[in-house]
């Protein structure tokens, strides 16, 4: 693995360093066609003067480059408690260290070493000024972008790293919310179970299906925060039959979901832990049965039900929901609503979609 990460690192650098030599070859052309009063027309473009030309412009951009980049990895090293002044003194000791660089390679160049570069001119200390700072300036240019550059792909990373932290999150949740749903299922499944088995074996037989097919489905959608309503639906059902025969008659639940919205996505087991909810807040009775409805208005879900509330019920602390409200916020700006008066509670959740998931991942 560590051999993996090094033989990446390295292809990155050549490619770092293959961009950079494309950009110096195309600012040297550039700016050489700028300076022709240097350069005589009988020894043309390719001599000794573009020679030192090239040279120094390679040495420059690449020693700021890479000043540059070390200076940024040092102080990524330690803990940053102004990251503009940082930035600011990085940059402030680059600029330093390529005024010093053009300083000493165009004195070297126009004054002690001119026989060999040929730069011929009258008036050697106004080029050694106009060739300093024109090297000076655009290394340093360069240098702001590339510092740009690392603080733009840094926020990125910062962004992924929190994105990919959130669903962590969201997904230690849902799984924590399940792991209390499913033994708490399974005991009141077994318990009705064990009546069946007495009173009506073909119904037991159904009531062990139903119940294989709901732990089929948490166990397949274990690594799945999100499902197609299609999945929802036929877990949902499953899930209401074995409530209407553990309640015999005092749960009614009514679907009313039209096929075209099987495809779109939503929190896994969210509109189970709203039923059970219902179940859990509300006395119900074969004389006075609970109604819940599940449909679809607007692009959005909706679970109603009449509110019968137990007298001796603890006060909620509402985690289904704020559990739910989470992991929704992870995908989606649209709210889940929930409306509560006196006769009913409605909770309305909208209608995720593969498409706009993508656009926002």
């Amino acid at each position: 693995m560590p051999a993996k990460n090094e033989n990446a690192m390295s292809k990155a650098y050549l490619k770092k360093l293959g961009l950079r030599f494309l950009v110096i070859n195309i600012v040297f052309i550039i700016v050489i066609s700028f300076i022709d009063d240097t350069f005589t027309e009988d020894d043309g473009i390719i001599n000794s003067t573009t020679g030192f030309y090239y040279l120094s412009a390679f040495i420059l951009f690449m020693a700021s480059w890479e000043t540059n980049d070390y200076l940024i990895r040092k102080a990524k090293k330690v803990k940053i408690t102004n990251e503009i002044l940082t930035h600011i003194r990085i940059l402030t000791i680059t600029a330093l260290i390529e005024i010093f660089l053009s300083w000493i390679i165009y004195y070297l160049g126009v004054f002690e070493f001119n026989s060999i570069c040929n730069i011929e001119t009258n008036e050697p200390w106004r080029v050694f000024k106009i060739d300093m700072f024109r090297a000076f300036g655009i290394t340093l240019v360069f240098s702001i972008f590339n510092q740009f550059f690392w603080i733009s792909t840094d926020k990125k990373k910062l962004e992924l790293s929190v994105l990919a932290l959130k669903k962590e999150v969201m997904n230690s949740k849902y799984t924590s919310l399940k792991s209390q749903i499913s033994p708490h299922f399974l005991f009141n499944s077994l318990n009705t179970l064990t009546s069946l088995i007495y009173e009506d074996r073909d119904l037991a037989s159904d009531f062990v299906s139903r119940l294989a097919s709901c732990y089929r489905y948490i166990l397949d959608n274990t690594e799945q925060s999100l499902v197609t309503l299609d999945k929802e639906i036929k877990f949902l059902d499953s899930f209401i039959f074995m409530m209407k025969v553990r309640h015999n008659g005092a749960i009614l639940i009514h679907t009313n979901i039209n096929k075209t919205y099987f495809s779109k996505l939503i929190p896994t087991l969210s509109i189970q832990m709203l039923v059970e909810n219902v179940l859990k807040h509300n006395y119900y009775s074969k004389e006075n049965p609970i109604k819940i409805e599940v449909f679809i208005e607007n692009n959005r879900i909706l679970i109603t039900n009449n509110l019968q509330k137990r007298i001796d019920s603890q006060e909620s602390t509402q985690l289904g929901l704020k559990n739910i409200k989470k992991r929704y916020a992870f995908y989606t700006q649209e709210k889940v609503i929930i409306e509560n008066n006196t006769q009913t509670f409605k909770v309305s959740m909208p209608l995720l979609s593969e498409k706009n998931l993508q656009k926002k991942l």
